[in-house]
């Protein structure tokens, strides 16, 4: 495993940990993720566009 991959599962097993309750949209979580990584000062892009191909 890389040094991103170990950062990033470290990141968002900690952040998730800190969101509390549960059933809420999906909407909510990603708010609240963008809020700790502003405070965190982490960089993040939301929503991000991926290109993908699908090949049959």
């Amino acid at each position: 495993m890389g040094e991103d991959t170990e950062t990033k599962e470290l990141l968002y097993k900690d952040e998730s940990y800190r969101i509390r309750g549960s059933g809420f949209l999906e909407a909510v979580y990603q708010e609240a993720l963008e809020i700790e990584l502003k405070n965190a000062k982490i960089p993040y892009e939301a929503q991000k566009k991926l290109h993908i191909a699908y090949v049959m």
